[in-house]
């Protein structure tokens, strides 16, 4: 039975059979990107006119794409599933997308990718960044969704995960990119941190918690990479579904219809604009390279906090300037730590000033004390409370 006049778009460019894999599901061939992504048919970017050095695919899906760019005039692509197309074509694609982007003016169009890869590094670092490994000729996509870094911050912030998972993956991250990157600041560049979205079966935010999201949110917005805020988030939705089966659908609530579902006076809204307000502010927490911090709650056994409901503590440092941010991850009780800072930065005596409380405490000045060598600040956290001090 054919389709009714208008219900498909059918361009004649790829009206082609060989154009086309027709070799089932991917998970039938032994490499995720040889075949169909469920309903999703996949297209054979490989194929090469015979005698030349033409790939008609790959030429028109990037015509189609810069299309679109000009005609709704968009700054941005996130690119879904990534990981399922061979990395040569990402990397072109990237390339030719920055390229006319360029060439009408856009000088800040950001391509960013979906590589759902939660532990392996190695496999994300071949999609982003100026890539040398396997074509010195091409940069790929300009970032990647952080799935990394949210599978850790979303359990640390819980309660679920200790601390020191967190940085023992920076750490490792860091050491990835080694080759890779111009600095250590840079990685930032390359990392798009979130902690929602539409795939994800249950949103983070608990309405019997609502200092858990505050503060991590705050981690969200200061920690290294750019954030990307999900839909809803700003107004508390919670995504509570009755049972597992409607989970996503729940995720995937709507915003439009509801009333004052834009509103701009709910505490999450307007957190998330404070936030923003001090990136836009203070360029370390842009740029910085970053630095997790041990602490200690005895002023002596010092080291990154290896159990559940502990505490987060980074900082992040651009030329001269240093921001320390320190979360509570307990839902109940308080606690009061040494942290260590910089001490080339941070002499004996010198002041800190706690520039932002998730919990509204009054601003404070902290000194930098010195214990047996090392420059720490002590700081006193409520429960799932989160400070910046600068």
């Amino acid at each position: 039975m054919g389709l009714p006049e208008n219900a498909g778009i059918w361009p004649k460019e790829f009206q082609r059979n060989e154009y086309f894999r027709r070799r089932g599901d991917f998970s039938n061939s032994g490499d995720i990107t040889k075949g169909d992504f469920g309903a999703l048919k996949e297209l054979v970017t490989e194929y090469l006119i015979p005698g030349t050095r033409v790939f008609p695919v790959r030429d028109y899906i990037i015509k189609a794409y810069q299309y679109l760019i000009a005609r709704f005039d968009l700054d941005g692509f996130r690119i879904d599933t990534l990981q399922y197309i061979e990395s040569d074509f990402a990397r072109v694609f990237g390339n030719a997308i920055r390229e006319f982007a360029l060439s009408i003016g856009k000088k800040n169009f950001f391509t960013f990718g979906e590589i759902w890869i939660e532990d392996d590094e190695t496999r994300i670092a071949e999609f982003v960044g100026r890539d040398t490994q396997k074509d010195e000729n091409f940069i790929g996509i300009d970032a990647a969704i952080d799935f990394p870094m949210r599978k850790r911050l979303f359990n640390i912030c819980k309660g679920f995960m200790a601390p020191a998972e967190l940085a023992t993956h920076f750490n490792y991250r860091r050491e990835v990119l080694r080759k890779t990157i111009s600095s250590h600041g840079d990685a930032g560049a390359f990392y798009v941190t979130f902690i929602d979205n539409h795939d994800i079966d249950r949103r983070f935010h608990n309405k019997q918690f609502p200092a858990q999201t505050r503060l991590m949110l705050t981690c969200l917005m200061t920690i290294q990479g750019i954030p990307c805020i999900y839909q809803g988030i700003d107004q508390g939705f919670d995504g509570f579904a009755p049972d597992n089966d409607r989970r996503r659908e729940y995720v995937r609530e709507t915003m439009w219809g509801r009333p004052d579902s834009f509103s701009n006076q709910n505490e999450f809204y307007k957190l998330i604009r404070k936030l923003s307000g001090f990136r836009n502010q203070y360029p370390a927490l842009r740029y910085g390279r970053q630095y997790f911090r041990e602490c200690s709650g005895n002023g002596v056994d010092f080291g990154f906090s290896s159990d559940e409901g502990g505490l987060i503590s980074y900082s992040r440092i651009l030329n001269d300037k240093e921001m320390l941010i320190c979360g509570n991850t307990n839902t109940n009780r308080s606690v009061t730590v040494y942290i260590v800072v910089d001490e080339n930065l941070n002499p004996a005596g010198r002041l800190w000033k706690v520039i932002f409380s998730s919990e509204n405490q009054i601003p404070i000045s902290i000194p930098t004390t010195v214990i047996d060598r090392i420059h720490a600040v002590k700081v006193t956290l409520a429960p799932m409370e989160a400070k910046i001090l600068l």
